[in-house]
């Protein structure tokens, strides 16, 4: 599939559920899953070596409510942005930066969600939900990349509707790579949880494209179900980060 981060999802899920060789081709905007990979991104005609010299590896991917995604699915404010013609952007700087101000104005609208993890269930009133499949490095900024693809697991990071002071120690906090120790901050790690609204749809974007999702959200990780076929040096370049 040569294509960004949005239209690689229903390929991926095609592949895995025929089990044959998924190969990816860089050619969208931000590239994440291809960089994740170790894929060069600046070189997407390089990645066609991996169809002659191919190494082959295991990718996990996750669904909610059976959409398939491979990076992340979000809810809450960056959401919004990205269903808003009007502030739809594909620069990731330009999206941050937009999404400060989103936060802490006063149209700001929380998500009132439950989240059933393991058996225990919990409450957030949410500005920002990111479920990712496999755990991000913490880095400057906020997130930075996977260390790896096949973790077999989901990572739920919660941005809860603090007052702004306590929000603007987290977006401090966020770009020194320390965000972990912030306030109104949680995380949930798991093979599979719930999370429950009251709305009767929910804007999302599924890595990075727009979608309404209808709660309960059943979230799920698929261990190792893609075979990904990459170019050969590119688990050295995933490793290095």
């Amino acid at each position: 599939m040569a294509g960004g981060d949005g239209s690689l999802g229903a390929v991926a899920a095609a592949a895995a559920d025929a089990g044959v060789p998924f190969v990816v081709i860089p050619f969208g905007t931000r590239n994440h899953f291809a960089r994740d990979a170790g894929l060069d991104v600046d070189d997407p005609l390089g990645a066609l070596a991996a169809f002659t010299e191919g190494e082959e590896v295991a990718a996990d991917l996750g669904s909610v409510c059976g959409r398939t995604f491979l990076n992340n699915v979000s809810l809450g404010v960056y959401a919004q942005l990205v269903h808003d013609p009007d502030h739809k952007t594909k620069n990731r700087l330009v999206a941050a930066a937009r999404m400060i101000p989103a936060a802490l104005g006063r149209s700001r609208r929380a998500l009132d969600l439950a989240f059933d993890v393991d058996g225990e269930r919990s409450h957030h009133r949410t500005l920002v939900l990111l479920v990712a499949n496999g755990r991000y490095e913490l880095a400057p900024g906020g997130f930075g990349q996977r260390e790896r693809l096949d973790e077999g697991c989901l990572h739920a990071y919660v941005v809860e509707a603090g007052t702004r002071r306590t929000l603007l120690a987290l977006f401090a906090r966020a770009a020194a790579g320390r965000i972990e120790l912030a306030e109104d901050w949680a995380e949930y790690a798991a093979q599979e949880f719930m999370v429950e609204s009251k709305r009767s749809r929910l804007h999302a974007a599924i890595d990075g494209e727009p979608v309404l999702l209808e709660p309960p959200l059943d979230f799920e990780v698929r261990p190792r179900a893609l075979r990904l076929l990459v170019p050969p040096g590119s688990r050295d370049r995933a490793a290095a980060g």
